[in-house]
């Protein structure tokens, strides 16, 4: 039997909530959580991942570690995936449920400040092979960077849906 879900979701909390994907309730699904982190420098500029390969840009962000807290894995995924060393601010300000073909994913956004650019990121093979690279930009080009791209793989439309409603939900209620 399938499920729709809802496409927003703030039933008994005020935290902004969106779900993405159909929900199998006969399937056994992988469970996931991970953290996304909208950062800012002194500017207000935000900075956006871009993955070459299948054609999107995210946010930086990723798995959170068996045991590891929420807001250290926030700031372990920006350093490798950008190289920059951030404070988070606050507590989560949005999330998502993501149902794609045998994970469900819940993904937890935190807002950061810049305290300062590191180096180099320390990507992954994977990521590497996906061509990730990131850049500073205003807001409003990071959304409309975000929303122009067209992925060419069903990650990437996830990603996309993901992180554009991530960044508008983090930066309405700032």
């Amino acid at each position: 039997m399938m499920i729709q879900q809802g496409k927003w979701s703030t039933a008994n909390e005020a935290l902004p909530t969106k779900v993405i994907g159909t929900r199998d309730i006969d399937f056994q699904y992988v469970e996931r959580s991970a953290v996304r982190v909208v950062v800012t420098d002194a500017q207000n500029n935000v900075i956006i991942i871009k993955a070459a390969k299948d054609s999107y840009y995210k946010l930086p962000g990723g798995g959170v570690e068996a045991g590891e807290d929420h807001l250290k894995a926030a700031e372990r995924e920006v350093a490798e995936e950008t190289g920059c060393n951030v404070l988070i601010q606050g507590a989560c300000m949005a999330k998502t449920e993501e149902y794609r073909r045998d994970l469900h994913q819940m993904s937890y956004c935190y807002r950061a400040k810049l305290l300062d650019k590191t180096g180099k990121p320390t990507l992954t093979e994977e990521e590497v092979a996906d061509g990730l690279s990131h850049e500073w930009v205003p807001v409003d080009k990071a959304l409309d960077l975000m929303t122009a791209e067209q992925p060419t793989s069903e990650l990437g439309n996830f990603i996309k849906e993901r992180d554009i409603f991530l960044l508008t939900e983090v930066m309405r209620r700032v």
